[in-house]
């Protein structure tokens, strides 16, 4: 009888790509959201208490993901280099069933006022129509089903305000059809990268559109 060889096996080793929130941070950026920790007790949203927590764990951060963590709560102060990670997770509330994919929801305006705000569930897909009316769409807080949000514009002699996240983006690009009309974006996001992207198509006429996002306060 021959001798059974017997062959070791090699260790298998699996390398993951890392993700956004695993990139190690440097110094520069540790010490950047310092300053807008500063700026967020200056707005008197934390007390110096929790400014010091917070600085403490900001300067022992390592990865964007716990650096990120500590602005996570706090509206309107974000770290730019860490945005995708601070972005809101996609599920609509506990207890409510959500939208189906691909289901449209439609909002109208006509001759009146229509305010969308708080933590309001919001589709992949709206149409919004707008006649002699004014239309308000706050995402600050909303609860958003997916990564991009496609908007349909039908807006006659009325105004659109949409608000977003200061780490959200808009895309006007589509919107080709504006006449008797004006269309501003004030977050200077129109085709930059953003968690979630709000996707605009349609058209303005003899109305305004207007993509801003949340007000400061007085420190801001």
């Amino acid at each position: 009888m021959g001798e059974e060889e017997t062959v070791a096996a090699e260790p298998v080793t699996e390398t993951k790509p890392l993700s956004e929130r695993d990139l190690r941070v440097s110094d520069d950026e540790r010490e950047h959201v310092v300053g807008v920790l500063q700026k967020a007790i200056g707005r008197g949203m934390i007390d110096l208490d929790e400014f010091t927590e917070r600085t403490d764990r900001a300067l022992a951060s390592r990865t964007r993901g716990e650096l990120n963590a500590v602005l996570a709560d706090l509206a309107g102060l974000y770290h730019p280099a860490a945005a995708l990670a601070a972005a809101p997770a996609y599920a609509p509330p506990v207890g409510y069933p959500g939208y189906s994919t691909g289901q449209r929801f439609e909002l109208n305006a006509k001759y009146s006022s229509l305010v969308r705000g708080g933590p309001w569930v919001v589709p992949s897909e709206l149409v919004v129509r707008n006649k002699y009316g004014s239309t308000k769409l706050d995402f600050t807080e909303a609860q958003v089903q997916s990564p991009v949000v496609h908007i349909e514009l039908d807006a006659k002699w009325g105004s659109v305000e949409i608000i977003i996240p200061e780490h959200a983006s808009v895309d006007l690009n589509a919107i080709s059809d504006v006449k008797f009309g004006a269309m501003e974006d004030k977050t200077r996001s129109n085709g930059r990268m953003g968690n979630p992207r709000y996707v605009l198509t349609g058209r303005v006429h003899g109305g305004s559109l207007v993509v801003r996002h949340p007000r400061r306060g007085l420190f801001g």
